[in-house]
């Protein structure tokens, strides 16, 4: 049996390398159904959404156990090579195969044979490769249709192999959701689907001669696999107001891992959006016409939309639904935002000396950025600012590191620890200063709200809120009690805390901060908008 190729020390020294990088750019990277990945020397194909760029490879090769696979040999589009820079090393130092894209060479022919067979023969050596079917990253709510790439690969290497009985080449499928992929300390969830497995004598339809339509179905059974565990939307604006049904439904203070709190927010989105396919299909056929529960759920969309009369206003304040469910009186108010600014004070004010090395971090990485930004259109653009972010951050904190190390040359072993150290526990005392502050700021905008304000939006989600568990357990078939639905299903991911003894203990947890809303991103406020629709 085939043991895959050898691991080379590029690739141990990249992964080990940007492990580290991405714990601490994304505050939690959570990998679901590990175990469900093929061993070192079964042919294997990952195939994962593509939204983020580079990341995402950075994220599938750190996400996979190196004692489950020598390594995953990545493409990547050949413009990336033989360039001068950091990131075209970083590609053919990991032994990444490039692919040639139409759109790159408009004027050219584009020949990919020779590339295919050297990712034919690597299966055949029992290696895993990784392909991404979209066929390009691009910044969008929804996953483009897949190309069929993919499935052709699978059945050319069967044909080649259709005289060996025992072989058989895997096809592992993943969802890779970034909760706001381009924001320092945001989450991100990476689940892995039971792999399709074919061989030739179980699938001698893929064996040319093939017909393309079961091509067409391998490949329509991949986008169902990979759209099922992420947030799969027609539009940003449903993805705001499935976010918005999901926090209602299980609202904060809800026990909840990021991944049931993905699959919970994707179920409110299917079920937002198929009224509106109903109508589209109904409206093109010139069949049918919406149902009574059709037209409740779009009246639902409409109400939760921002611009609505609620969201609208809460984006405005700037303040979370939380705050509209759980009234306060004026009195509480004070005092909760005396606490917070005077937590926030005394987190700022001793994570000032580590504050001092990550400045230049975090201005080497705005500057980069912001000039990157204005190189082209959103869509074209924002796809690939997290790895702008990634590199730059890895180059100006190793040379903040290594300029520490300079200065204190006879102490240099001490401040080579020391450093990184202080460096990582500011990141987590500076998280926990901005989260008060941020609630600080919100108690200070539903204070100047006032009652009134309050009480009017309250009545709104009164009625919203009544109609979201309609839909939730009448229709959806989700529990009457979500705190302990997600408490059973293992609700303590988030590193939330249940007792007094736990909760000192696990408050400056080294590992990571203590959440309270898996939207929490390291900013002075919430990450609530998307780009405007179109762009």
């Amino acid at each position: 049996m085939p043991q895959g190729t050898s691991t080379p020390w590029s690739y141990i020294l990249i992964r080990l390398l940007f492990k580290f990088v991405l714990k601490i750019f994304y505050g939690t990277i959570v990998v679901e159904n590990a175990e469900l990945i093929p061993k070192s020397g079964e042919p294997c194909i990952v195939c994962a959404n593509h939204s983020n760029s580079l990341t995402d490879a950075l994220v599938l090769v750190t996400a996979i156990p190196s004692r489950t696979r020598n390594m995953l040999r990545l493409t990547a589009k050949s413009t990336q090579f033989g360039r001068r820079t950091f990131t075209s090393w970083l590609i053919e130092s990991a032994g990444t195969v490039p692919i040639k894209r139409r759109k790159d060479f408009s004027d050219e022919d584009v020949d990919n044979t020779e590339v295919m067979g050297e990712l034919m023969k690597a299966l055949e050596l029992g290696d895993a490769i990784c392909l991404f079917p979209e066929g390009m990253s691009r910044y969008h709510p929804t996953i483009a249709p897949l190309k069929t790439g993919v499935a052709r690969i699978v059945s050319d290497v069967l044909t080649r192999n259709r005289d060996k009985a025992d072989f058989s080449i895997s096809v592992l499928t993943c969802s890779i959701t970034y909760m706001h992929r381009q924001h320092f300390r945001s989450d991100v969830l990476v689940t892995f689907h039971r792999p399709m497995r074919f061989t030739p004598k179980d699938n001698p339809e893929l064996v040319a001669p093939v017909d393309f339509n079961r091509i067409r179905e391998v490949t329509s059974r991949m986008q169902e696999l990979i759209s099922s565990g992420t947030i799969d939307a027609p539009s940003w604006d449903l993805v705001r107001s499935a976010k918005l049904a999901s926090r209602m439904y299980a609202p904060l203070g809800t026990r909840m891992s990021l991944g049931d709190h993905v699959r919970l927010t994707r179920t409110f989105a299917e079920a937002l959006k198929a009224p509106e396919e109903t109508h589209e299909h109904d409206t093109a056929t010139g069949t049918g016409a919406c149902g009574e529960k059709d037209i409740e759920i779009q009246s639902l969309r409409r109400d939760l939309k921002v611009g609505s009369n609620y969201q609208d206003r809460l984006v405005r304040l700037g303040i979370k639904d939380d705050r509209i469910r759980r009234p306060l009186t004026r009195r509480t108010i004070l005092l909760r935002m005396c606490i917070r600014l005077s937590w926030s004070l005394v987190l700022f004010i001793i994570s000032i000396p580590g504050l001092i090395l990550w400045t230049p971090v975090f201005l080497t990485t705005f500057y980069a950025v912001h000039n990157f930004k204005k190189s082209g259109p959103i869509w074209d653009t924002w796809d690939e600012i997290a790895q702008y972010k990634l590199v730059y951050g890895l180059f100006s904190g190793g040379f903040v590191w290594l300029t520490s190390i300079l200065l204190t040359l006879p102490v240099a072993s001490f401040t080579a620890l020391v450093v990184p150290l202080l460096m990582w526990m500011t990141l987590r005392w500076l998280e926990d200063a901005i989260a008060a502050f941020r609630a600080f700021t919100a108690l200070t905008r539903l204070l100047r709200a006032g009652e009134a304000a309050t009480r009017e939006m309250r009545d709104v989600r009164e009625d919203l809120y009544t109609r979201v568990k309609d839909l939730a357990i009448g229709t959806l078939g989700l529990s009457e009690d979500p705190e302990k639905h997600f408490l059973e299903r293992g609700g303590r991911e988030k590193g939330r805390v249940r007792g007094r003894l736990e909760s000192g203990a696990k408050y400056f947890s080294v590992r990571r901060r203590r959440k309270r809303d898996w939207n929490e991103t390291l900013r002075l406020y919430d990450k609530v908008d998307y780009p405007e629709e179109g762009l």
